[in-house]
């Protein structure tokens, strides 16, 4: 039985998206550190503060062979460019962003090995244009990147390495966003409505499981033509 990593799995996007690969035969790893809503029976619950990012190599070799890597966790707060703690940045680049490229590179050697293995960043329309919460664009944008820097590394290797984009989704992410953030979003996208987090699993699971081989380093936009203003 194939086996799924999916990090931030205990609400939202990625508790759908584990529910999307038990339904497609997956051995699911669910990874989080807050599991109260997470009613998916079946996933084997990690307990992890990916805000430990020193402590990754060793859970990855605790957890034995990994067939697909989703890298879903992420933190954004909504604060002003010029009022934003210290400790809230430093949470959002580790989590967002220096966990991730922990994750790639701790389950990177066994996918060389095997010359198999597929990962699954998820991104956000906030990578593509000056976004008003600072940290989280950019960390964001940052993940795009190095989606691409480890397709290229592992593909010759038969790994793929993809990222999804969402556009605002209806998760308790989303529901912080003040509400005339709310209403630009109503305006922005074509069907006037926010995505579901079974929409961008759906979109997870492809990548994860069936998309072709060739496809590889890019990053599937899942917004509705709600890029940010």
């Amino acid at each position: 039985m194939p086996v799924a990593l999916i990090t931030g799995a205990g609400r939202g996007i990625g508790l759908e998206t584990a529910r999307a690969f038990l339904g497609a035969g997956y051995r699911v790893l669910a990874l989080d550190k807050d599991f109260s809503r997470f009613d998916l029976e079946g996933a084997a619950r990690v307990f992890y503060d990916l805000t430990g990012v020193a402590g990754i190599p060793p859970l990855i070799a605790s957890l034995g062979e990994i067939d697909t890597l989703v890298n879903n966790a992420g933190v954004l707060y909504c604060e002003p460019y010029d009022a934003v703690p210290d400790a809230h940045r430093r949470e959002i680049m580790a989590v967002n962003l220096e966990a991730p490229a922990a994750l790639m590179q701790a389950v990177a050697p066994q996918m060389m090995k095997r010359k198999a293995g597929r990962i699954v960043n998820v991104g956000s329309v906030a990578a593509f244009t000056g976004h008003p919460d600072l940290w989280y664009g950019a960390s964001k944008a940052a993940l795009l990147n190095i989606t691409k820097s480890y397709a290229s590394w592992l593909g010759r290797y038969g790994v793929l390495v993809n990222a999804v984009a969402p556009g605002p989704t209806q998760t308790a992410m989303y529901d912080q966003l003040p509400e005339s953030r709310k209403e630009g979003v109503m305006r922005a996208v074509y069907s006037g409505r926010v995505c579901t987090p079974p929409e961008v699993a759906y979109a997870i699971l492809w990548l994860g499981t069936a998309s072709p081989e060739y496809l590889n380093g890019t990053t599937l936009d899942v917004n509705n033509g709600s890029y940010p203003r």
